[in-house]
C-alpha cells in the first residue's frame, strides 16, 4: 500500500500563543511544551546545541563528543506501581542520555525538599537512586539539596543532570530520519502514564498496571553493535510515541506513517485508555525507545531488541516518507487515516 495521502482540506489547530501565565499544559510535553522552548527559551539561550532539540545536547571538549543532559521530576504520587520518583530521575536522565547513542557516565542530583518530609521517604527514595545508578552503570558524583516551607513542595522534587561519551561513527539526532527508514518501538507503550493514573485516582483495570521505568543504556549499546546506521533514538515520556514521531517529523521534515494494529499495547493499558477515553499514543512512557533506521537493518534491530528483556515485545510500527513533511499519520485497525497530532496540553498533569 502507498504511503501517499491525501490531506487536501484537512488542517491541524495551530499552536496556541495567548497565554499570558504558565498553565499545567506548558509541562505536558505537547503544543505548549514545545510553543514554550521555541518561542521563549530558544531566542534567550541562542546557540545551536540547545536548538537542536534532541534528549540529550551533543557538545565536543577536547575533541571527545559529549551527550549532556538535564530533567526535573515532580511526578505525583511519588511512590508508585513499578518504581518511585528517585529511580524515574536516574532513569530518565540515563536514557535521555543514550538517546544520542552515548554511553552514560556520571550524574548529578538536586533535591527540593519540603518541610515536614518524612526522612524515613527520603531515605527510601534515596536509597532507590543509589539502586537504579548501579544497575545502568553510571555514578551519582554530586548533589546539592534545599528546603522549602511546608506546603510549597509535594515533598520532594528532583532534578539529575548528566553526561556520556558518543562512540565515534555514530552520528544519532532527531533531524535525521529518511524516508524509506522504518520505525520501531521496544515494547508495550503507555504502562507508565496508566500506573500513576490508577494510584493517583484510586482506579482498578482487573489486571495491574506497572511503570516500565527502566535505564536503556544498555538495550542501545546491544543496538549499535548490530549497526551504526541508526538514525533517530527517542524515549517517548511526556507526551507519548505521539508527540514524539511529530518532534522528529518536524525537525526531520519528513512525513511519519503508523499502523495502529501493530502498536504493542498492553490489555490492561488498552481497556483502561478505552475506558477513559485516552489515546495509548498519547500516553507516557519511561522506558521505551522509538528507534528510526533505514529498512535494511530493521529486521536485525527488531530482533536485537527482542533478544533484551527490555524489548522483548518490540514491533515495526510504520515507515518514514517524503509526503506530508511534518505530520504523522496513522492508519487505523478498520482501515482508515488519521492524522496524529500533538496534543495542546496533556492528557495527565505531573507523570514524571
Amino acid at each position: 500500500m502507498s504511503d501517499a495521502l491525501n490531506f487536501e482540506g484537512w488542517s491541524c489547530p495551530l499552536p496556541l500563543r495567548d497565554h499570558p501565565n504558565i498553565v499545567m499544559g506548558h509541562g505536558g510535553g505537547g503544543k505548549l511544551s514545545a510553543e514554550l522552548v521555541e518561542h521563549l527559551f530558544l531566542p534567550a539561550f541562542a546557540n545551536d546545541a540547545a536548538a537542536e532539540l534532541g534528549d540529550a545536547a551533543l557538545v565536543e571538549v577536547g575533541g571527545t563528543r559529549l551527550a549532556y543532559s538535564t530533567d526535573s521530576f515532580v511526578v505525583r504520587p511519588l511512590f508508585f506501581p513499578g518504581g518511585n520518583i528517585g529511580d524515574l530521575a536516574v532513569n530518565g536522565t540515563v536514557n535521555d542520555i543514550a538517546m544520542r547513542g552515548a554511553r552514560p557516565l556520571v550524574l548529578s542530583a538536586g533535591f527540593i525538599l519540603e518541610e515536614g518530609m518524612p526522612l524515613d521517604r527520603l531515605a527510601a527514595i534515596a536509597q532507590s537512586m543509589g539502586a537504579a545508578a548501579r544497575r545502568a552503570g553510571v555514578t551519582l558524583v554530586a548533589g546539592d539539596t534545599k528546603v522549602v516551607d511546608r506546603g510549597h513542595g509535594d515533598g520532594v522534587y528532583i532534578n539529575t543532570s548528566g553526561f556520556g561519551i558518543v562512540p565515534p561513527g555514530v552520528d544519532i539526532g532527531p533531524a535525521r530520519a529518511r524516508p524509506g527508514d522504518v520505525v520501531l518501538v521496544s515494547g508495550d507503550i503507555g504502562a507508565h502514564g496508566i500506573a500513576i493514573l490508577s494510584v493517583r485516582e484510586g482506579l482498578e483495570f482487573g489486571a495491574p498496571v506497572e511503570s516500565d521505568t527502566a535505564p536503556l543504556n544498555g538495550l542501545v549499546a546491544e543496538l549499535l553493535d548490530e549497526t551504526r546506521d541508526i538514525h533517530v533514538l527517542r524515549d517517548p515520556t511526556r507526551g507519548g510515541m505521539a508527540s514524539t514521531l511529530n518532534e522528529i517529523a518536524r525537525a526531520s521534515q519528513v512525513g511519519i506513517v503508523i499502523e495502529e494494529r501493530a502498536l504493542p499495547v498492553q490489555d490492561a493499558v488498552r481497556a483502561a485508555c478505552e475506558l477513559l477515553g485516552m489515546d495509548p499514543l498519547y500516553v507516557a512512557n519511561e522506558g521505551k525507545l522509538v528507534a528510526i533506521a533505514p529498512p535494511d537493518s530493521a529486521e536485525r534491530l527488531l530482533a536485537r531488541m527482542r533478544a533484551n528483556v527490555l524489548g522483548r515485545n518490540a514491533a515495526i510500527v510504520g515507515r518514514v516518507t517524503a509526503d506530508h513533511p511534518g505530520v504523522v499519520a496513522s492508519r487505523t485497525g478498520i482501515g482508515g487515516t488519521r492524522i496524529v497530532d500533538m496534543m495542546v496540553g496533556e492528557q495527565l498533569p505531573r507523570i514524571c
